[in-house]
């Protein structure tokens, strides 16, 4: 079962592997400091990643995500690649620029990172991510591009990543925000040499954050690539968040015979415009657990019974931005 990242990239796999939670000690995701345990050693965080990452590949995952900012992630991934002698074609690598780490393996670090769309952050980045995970890397993408950031606008980052996509790297970017369906907006009408820039979206859509849903399909029409990310809503869409609101979500997971987590992954996944949809997991079992999302079929009643759960962007984005760093 696999799709294509867009009208014309490469296959794919209808779920995916986020490393944002394997590659740091710290990260805001509901439970993340407990999924750890006590020893978050450099070499301890890469053995877990090693096998999440193992435990994917079995399951038939074959797109894998990665970011400048994550940590050691596109360290652990490319060992990882390097250790299982996984041949390039094999696996789809996705990474971002824009965000630098800044947290020195701390978990209560005053900055985890620090943004900077600017243009020797993008060359000095994309050396990095190539350095690291050389011809895995199929997918480039501007790291949470917004208006505040001014990087649609700047003509020399914009010719950089045209570069880029002419050496037949994808060009994408991801959205954060209640205004994500603006800027994908923006987006969608930039060119480069006469050339549409970007193919290839990564956006934030779930049961509680559904607002980019229209331009995210706009953008599946016009061939380009969607991957979402925050299926699970950093965890507020799990067994960890006792939030009354989230019955009728227990209500359908239960009458379904599976977890909270995998009825929100499933309500992604039936969206057609989504090429992949990203499992945070940081677990084995955890993965598990969300690869029981592509057993689920959900139906007219299931839909009408979680139609409460949506909130306004604004509403969303202030309780994303208050989850505790752990």
């Amino acid at each position: 079962m696999s799709r294509t990242l867009g009208a014309s990239g490469p296959a794919v796999s209808p779920l995916g592997l986020g490393l944002a939670a394997l590659g740091r000690p710290g990260y805001i995701t509901l439970g993340h400091g407990g999924d750890l345990g006590r020893d978050r050693s450099v070499e301890a965080m890469e053995r877990q990643a090693h096998e999440v990452l193992d435990a994917a590949y079995r399951s038939g995952i074959r797109y894998l995500d990665a970011a400048r900012s994550y940590g050691r992630a596109e360290q652990f991934l490319s060992s990882w690649l390097v250790s299982r002698g996984v041949r390039p074609g094999e696996v789809v690598v996705g990474s971002k620029w824009g965000y630098t780490y800044t947290a020195d393996w701390r978990v209560d670090a005053e900055r985890h990172e620090v943004k900077d769309h600017s243009l020797p952050t993008l060359r000095r980045q994309w050396e990095e991510s190539r350095t690291l995970l050389g011809s895995w890397l199929r997918l480039y993408q501007i790291h949470s591009a917004t208006f505040e950031s001014g990087v649609l606008d700047d003509a020399s980052v914009l010719e950089e990543l045209g570069k880029l996509r002419d050496s037949g790297v994808c060009v994408g970017l991801t959205l954060s925000g209640p205004r994500q369906a603006e800027v994908l907006r923006r987006a969608l009408d930039i060119r480069v040499g006469g050339s549409p820039l970007f193919s290839c979206v990564q956006a934030t859509w779930n049961l509680l954050e559904r607002s980019a849903g229209p331009a995210l399909a706009e953008a599946h029409a016009a061939g380009w690539g969607v991957i979402i990310k925050e299926a699970v809503a950093n965890g507020r869409l799990t067994g960890r968040n006792a939030d009354p609101g989230l019955r009728p979500l227990r209500e359908v997971a239960e009458g379904l015979g599976v977890g909270v987590d995998a009825v929100a992954l499933a309500a992604v996944l039936a969206q057609p415009w989504v090429s992949v949809v990203l499992s945070g997991a940081t677990t084995v079992e955890q993965l598990r657990d969300n690869l029981r999302a592509l057993e689920v079929k959900l139906g007219d009643e299931a839909w009408e019974r979680m139609r409460s759960l949506a909130e306004t962007p604004e509403t969303y984005w202030a309780k994303r931005s208050s989850l505790p760093w752990n």
